[in-house]
């Protein structure tokens, strides 16, 4: 039995630079049996790993009925992260996965959607919505807002003008600080929640990006009188060993990688009112 710490060889099929500080990677895995075998739900995450250097926990962003590929949207903020940055197509690394609980997408099926999303870390939440959009019959209105520090950080801002172009979607796009050209809206996500209009009692709320922003938008959806089931949210921690063994990423009870990284509101509801935890 292959121990769950043991990484597969992956080869780079294909690259795309998203940002100077952000790029994409699809990855097959080397063996043609280990990639049929391999299966994935929506908010799971894999481990990349580089010999010698180390490994990170990134989001997948593909499509789970995809099979050809797994691609990871990678933000350079570490050394392994640079390193995956320098990888081109051909080069090879360690890929072990996938961990943890994803987006409950089959839940949410006839809800209406209210995806929100702040910073830069926002490949689960735009995984989803594609994945949303491939299967648009199954859900209700969708609602998209997405909140970053200061303009220039919006990456991804053609996927947003075609988002738009569908049928009972609807995108906000908000920035603490705008440039001159920003033409879209400045100050907190919490700021639309009075002009989307969505059924309180049939919609699921997913939210990804710092904690003080899920906390803000949690409170508004308790306003909203949303069920605390009905809130899922995305944890980020630092996710080191995947299975729940090490303990870097506990919160309370709770392993990040194990249990999450995709908990309702009601799960962590007691350890979120706490700063620090």
């Amino acid at each position: 039995m292959t121990s769950p710490l043991v990484p597969h060889e992956a080869e780079v099929v294909g690259r795309r630079d998203e940002t100077p500080d952000m790029f994409s990677l699809q990855l097959r895995f080397t063996d043609p049996e280990v990639q049929a075998a391999y299966r994935f739900t929506m908010g799971q995450f894999n481990m990349l790993c580089l010999p010698g250097m180390g490994e990170v926990p990134i989001s997948i962003v593909s499509d789970p009925d995809e099979r050809a590929m797994i691609d990871h949207t990678i933000r350079k903020v570490g050394s392994v992260t640079r390193n995956l940055g320098r990888l081109e197509v051909g080069d090879r690394l360690g890929l072990r996965g996938p961990y943890g609980r994803g987006w409950p997408t089959e839940e949410a099926e006839g809800t209406d959607l209210v995806i929100v999303t702040g910073g830069l870390g926002c490949a689960p939440s735009v995984s989803l919505i594609e994945y949303v959009l491939h299967r648009r019959g199954r859900y209700g209105r969708m609602h998209i807002i997405q909140g970053v520090k200061h303009s220039n950080d919006l990456i991804w801002r053609d996927r947003y003008a075609a988002w738009r172009r569908h049928p009972d979607v609807e995108v906000y796009l908000t920035a603490d600080t705008g440039d001159t050209f920003w033409p879209w809206h400045t100050g907190p996500v919490t700021q639309f929640f009075e002009r989307i209009d969505f059924d309180s009692a049939r919609c699921s709320v997913f939210i990804c990006g710092p904690e003080g922003m899920m906390r803000a938008v949690i409170k508004a959806m308790r306003e909203r009188e949303v069920p605390e089931e009905r809130i899922w949210l995305s944890m980020e921690r630092n996710m080191h060993c995947a299975i729940g063994s090490c303990g870097r990423c506990q919160l309370g009870p709770k392993f990040v990688c194990r249990d999450g990284p995709v908990f309702t509101c009601r799960e962590l509801a007691p350890y979120l009112s706490h700063r620090g935890v």
